[in-house]
C-alpha cells in the first residue's frame, strides 16, 4: 500500500463532452488541494477527439459521417472513443516523485501488464505514441499537465467496433494498424479489464485506491458549458 490516496470512480458510459467537463471541474479541485487525486474510468458514445495540433482535414476520412469530432487540448493527433473501450483518465498531482516522463511511463507500463493479465503481449513502439501488438496499437496514450496536474490519459480497446477507426488516421499514424483484445482471441468484459487497469494504475502510480462514486465528488451528468464538435 502507498501513502497517496487515488479516488477511483467507475461511471460507466458518459457522454465524452460531460466528461471532458468533470475533468476540467477535477483538475481545479486538485490544484486548489480540495480533493486528493483521483481516476475516471468510464467509456464514451463514437467520437473521434483531436488534439491540439491535429490535422483534421487530413486525418478525419469522412468514412463515418454519424461520428462526431471534438476539439481539446491534449497533444496528439485524431483518435477514436467509443463503446468497448476502457477509458482512463488520472487527475494526478505530479511532484519530485512522479514527474511528467515518469507519469507517462506509468501509464504505458499499467497498460502493459493489464493487456498482459488478458495473455496478449503488448509492448512500447519506438517513435510512436501508445502500447502496441507489433504495428497494431492496442492502447492509445494522450495527456495534457498544467501547472503539476494531469488531464485526459489512455484508452484499451477490450472489444471496440473497429471499423469506426477507419473514420480516421488512427493518431495520424499511416503505417500501423489498430487492434483489441478481442480480436486478439482474449474474451473479457470491459468491466473486467477496468477493475485490472485500476489496479495496475494505482500499483505504478504509487496510489492506494478508494472506490468512490461519481456524486461524492460532485459529477453529474450534465455540464454547463460543451466544447464545439465539427462535422467529420
Amino acid at each position: 500500500m502507498h501513502d497517496a490516496v487515488m479516488l477511483t470512480v467507475w461511471a460507466g458510459e458518459v457522454d465524452y463532452r460531460v466528461a471532458l467537463g468533470w475533468q476540467e471541474q477535477l483538475v481545479e479541485a486538485r490544484r486548489e488541494g480540495l480533493i486528493d487525486d483521483v481516476l475516471l474510468m468510464l467509456s464514451h458514445p463514437p467520437v473521434y477527439t483531436a488534439g491540439r495540433h491535429a490535422d483534421v482535414d487530413a486525418n478525419v476520412t469522412g468514412l463515418r459521417p454519424g461520428i462526431p469530432v471534438v476539439r481539446i487540448d491534449r497533444g496528439g493527433d485524431v483518435t477514436y472513443h467509443g463503446p468497448g473501450q476502457v477509458v482512463a483518465y488520472p487527475i494526478v498531482r505530479l511532484d519530485e516523485a512522479l514527474g511528467a516522463r515518469r507519469y507517462v511511463t506509468a501509464l504505458e507500463d499499467a497498460l502493459i501488464d493489464t493487456v498482459g493479465a488478458h495473455g496478449v503481449a503488448a509492448d512500447r513502439r519506438h517513435g510512436y505514441p501508445g502500447v502496441w501488438v507489433g504495428t497494431d496499437k492496442i492502447a492509445a496514450v494522450g495527456v495534457r499537465i498544467t501547472n503539476r496536474v494531469t488531464k485526459h490519459g489512455v484508452a484499451l480497446n477490450v472489444r471496440p467496433d473497429l471499423a469506426d477507426f477507419g473514420g480516421i488516421v488512427p493518431c495520424g499514424i499511416t503505417d500501423g494498424g489498430v487492434t483489441s483484445l478481442s480480436a486478439l482471441g482474449a474474451e473479457a468484459s470491459t468491466e473486467d479489464v477496468a477493475r485490472d487497469l485500476t489496479a495496475a494504475l494505482a500499483h505504478h502510480l504509487r496510489r492506494t485506491p478508494r472506490a468512490v462514486r461519481p456524486a461524492e465528488l460532485g459529477l453529474h451528468a450534465t455540464v454547463d458549458a460543451a466544447p464545439t464538435l465539427d462535422a467529420p
